[in-house]
């Protein structure tokens, strides 16, 4: 807990337009990575365009880790299946947090993020302070598949007790 800056709560809100995988559509599921930390979502059955609105948390202690996103379709009789993946480098995010706005109007965008060659975000992203937390909707393009995106949204928790920043 020496090293512990706080929480980052990744909330899955859904998918769009994900890959067929199965004659029906595709069970898909999302795994949630950072570091040696791994989570995952429930499986949506026979659903291309999940709803997911689940909250998955990882304790960051070191901001330079990427979130690395995967995306799988859940098989019953078999290995599953890839169904593409996404990082997100939390470093502009963190830096946002060590900003401790507390003093600004609900709704004050910190930092706007652009699509590059660089991230896998599919439009731009406001970083914003929100009932007085800093959170960022993201919606990211999955990688190495045919189609697909994840709609994601980002939100600080700090610990008390912990160094923090």
């Amino acid at each position: 807990m020496d090293h512990l800056l706080g929480l980052l709560r990744v909330r899955v809100v859904r998918g769009v337009s994900l890959a067929y995988r199965d004659a029906t559509g595709s069970d898909p599921y999302v795994v949630v990575r950072m570091g040696s930390q791994k989570l995952k979502t429930s499986v949506k059955k026979h659903n291309v365009n999940p709803v997911w609105n689940e909250d998955l948390t990882l304790t960051v202690s070191d901001p330079n880790q990427p979130v690395k996103i995967r995306v799988y379709d859940k098989d019953t009789f078999s290995r599953d299946d890839k169904m593409g993946d996404a990082e997100i480098e939390i470093v502009p995010f963190v830096e946002a947090v060590r900003m401790n706005l507390s003093d600004i109007p609900n709704g004050t965008i910190i930092k706007t993020m652009n699509p590059n060659r660089h991230n896998c975000l599919a439009e731009e992203s406001a970083i914003v302070w929100k009932d007085g937390k800093v959170m960022q909707d993201i919606i990211v393009r999955l990688r190495n598949v045919e189609s697909g995106e994840l709609e994601l949204q980002l939100l600080w928790v700090d610990i008390p007790g912990a160094p923090g920043f």
